[in-house]
């Protein structure tokens, strides 16, 4: 049987520069898949030299979306290095920045990233509003903006954009694609929702804001605690946070976890038949603590989906390689080794050891693993986490599913709906013990240090899980500056190339098997990319050691 191949190149609504290459035969079904980021790092090169005080500021910029993650684990590794320990008010503060990321990430990712690989937007003005308000009632009592007058106002707006020749953010889709399962009054639902959560993103950004500054690039992270302590003192500015996150909440149980419900209905048979699976290998490092030593997440590995056996996370089974990548030597020198790509433009990936991708492969104990929500619902869940698993059993059951189900490009998305529901809940608590502690005069948020009295070399590390998954920082301190300095971003797990091993990553891994129905419109390798909301700018940059460009490119979006 013959293969095609399919050139993706760049794939859109992600951060950052992903392509991919698949192989199909002639029933479309993909064979083998090739997922490479297109830019190169360069931010670990940046830092050599620097304070390692100035790490956080530095390492923010890794990407425009990630900004508080990378500034908090690049802080927090420095903080290790030198055996430094914020108070309790300054760890609750960046997880209250922390968890309104993990709230704002989650949504915008499925609404304005992913939710139009679900939703036909040209159905919706098919729609009967007053059959569109019914319809919505199947998911929850109480609808997000459930009105007919409402609807009718979406459809005016959206045949408004169409009148004018052009549909605006939802131009260049696949509609009429044979892949879309929704009817017009579940489509017209959806972009509802697409609608208001642009208000919605506004606003989350003010909870990361309060404490943080601004957002992006928050300020108020330093080595031993935070800056923002007339903030912390302040009750307005506190109930300004839960306003927010109280109106947030509203969203997510009235319109983000119903819409996922909707969807996971839609879709129950590429759910069943394991659509976008990968190989049941999950990492999650866990952490966020609420209840005593009670974690949000647990930390622990799976592998093969045996969720009757959880090993217990070992940091030094970490290893990183760049056999396929484009790079030289030793996965941490960064020494720029590209190969070009073949006559035709595709990859070079005929051989076992052609390089195909700017993004090194990081391994766990020699095995590629998935990372992310649906990790870390699944070593949670698995491990009896009691903080989440009534969340977990109530979307199950709703949509009488397994949990096996939600390893799947839809399940994937479902675990990152029921992440956001249960966030938004605890949340609360971790504001209440703050309260407490300024209560009983605890108003400590900073540990004081003399940083010529600490040790000259030093070394650190940083383990966080954030929106897209595993986050770790690794630095090395000589002489009061930074010598090395390393990031292995979830995005780096979940798009490994091959490496000599031969194992694909998540992407490549949840590509195979998949039927393309239309190979000039790929819209089931886009939805399958999509669920790991990809995040190339953490993985990849454009700068060398001098700052000099080191390649142009040109993208023909016509």
């Amino acid at each position: 049987m013959s293969t095609k191949k399919i050139v993706i190149d760049p794939i859109t609504r992600i951060e950052g520069h992903l392509r991919a290459e698949v192989e199909v035969d002639d029933n479309g079904i993909v064979q083998e898949a090739y997922v490479s980021g297109q830019l190169f790092r360069g931010i670990e090169i940046i830092l050599k030299g620097r304070d390692p005080r100035d790490a956080g500021l530095m390492a923010g910029r890794i990407c425009g979306v990630c900004t508080n993650v990378h500034f908090r684990a690049a802080i927090t590794s420095v903080e290790d290095a030198y055996m430094i320990e914020p108070p309790k008010n300054a760890q609750i503060i960046r997880d209250l920045m922390s968890m309104a990321l993990f709230i704002q990430d989650h949504v915008v990712h499925f609404y304005h990233l992913h939710s139009l690989d679900f939703v036909d937007v040209t159905s919706a003005l098919n729609a009967d509003p007053k059959l569109t308000s019914k319809e919505a009632h199947k998911y929850t009592d109480h609808p997000f903006r459930n009105s007919h007058s409402h609807y009718e106002a979406v459809l005016v707006k959206l045949q408004n954009f169409v009148n004018a020749g052009k549909l605006g953010p939802f131009k260049n889709g696949y509609w009429g694609h044979k892949d879309y399962r929704l009817t017009p009054e579940q489509n017209l639902i959806l972009i509802s929702h697409y609608l208001e959560a642009l208000e919605f993103q506004a606003s989350i950004s003010k909870a990361v804001a309060i404490f943080g500054a601004k957002t992006p690039h928050p300020q108020t992270l330093v080595v031993g605690g935070v800056t923002s302590v007339a903030d912390m003192l302040n009750p307005q500015r506190l109930n300004d946070y839960l306003f927010v996150i109280k109106d947030a909440k509203e969203f997510i149980t009235r319109a983000y976890l119903p819409d996922m419900k909707l969807i996971a209905m839609a879709y129950r048979d590429e759910i069943k038949a394991g659509l976008g699976r990968a190989n049941g290998n999950f990492l999650c490092v866990g952490g966020y603590e609420f209840e005593g030593e009670q974690n949000l997440f647990s930390s622990g590995i799976i592998y093969g989906h045996d969720f009757t056996k959880i090993e217990e996370f070992d940091e030094s089974k970490i290893s990183e390689e760049v056999d396929r990548a484009w790079y030289s030597g030793d996965a941490k020198d960064n020494e720029v080794c590209y190969t070009d790509l073949n006559e035709d433009g595709t990859l070079k990936t005929a051989k076992n050891d052609d390089k195909y991708s700017w993004i090194k492969a990081p391994r766990y104990d020699k095995k590629t693993m998935e990372t992310g929500p649906l990790a870390r619902l699944m070593v949670s869940y698995s491990k009896g986490n009691k903080l989440i698993r009534s969340f977990v059993d109530e979307f199950l059951k709703d949509t009488d599913l397994e949990l096996i189900d939600l390893s799947s490009t839809v399940g994937r998305n479902c675990a990152r709906a029921i992440e956001t529901n249960y966030i938004c809940e605890y949340i609360f608590k971790l504001v209440s013990r703050l309260i407490q502690n300024i209560k009983y005069y605890d108003t400590d948020t900073w540990t004081k240090y003399d940083f010529n009295a600490l040790e000259k070399d030093a070394k650190g590390r940083a383990f966080f899980e954030v929106p897209r998954g595993v986050l770790s920082h690794f630095v090395n301190i000589k002489g009061e500056k930074i010598e090395n300095y390393s990031v292995i971003a979830p995005t780096t797990w979940n798009a490994t190339p091959k490496n000599y091993d031969g194992l694909r990553g998540a992407y490549e891994e949840a590509l195979v098997g998949i039927k393309i129905e239309d190979t000039s419109k790929p819209l089931e390798v886009l939805r399958v990319l999509h669920s790991f909301d990809p995040c190339l700018a953490c993985a990849v940059h454009v700068i060398d050691s001098q700052g000099k460009e080191l390649s142009r490119y040109k993208i023909n979006t016509l």
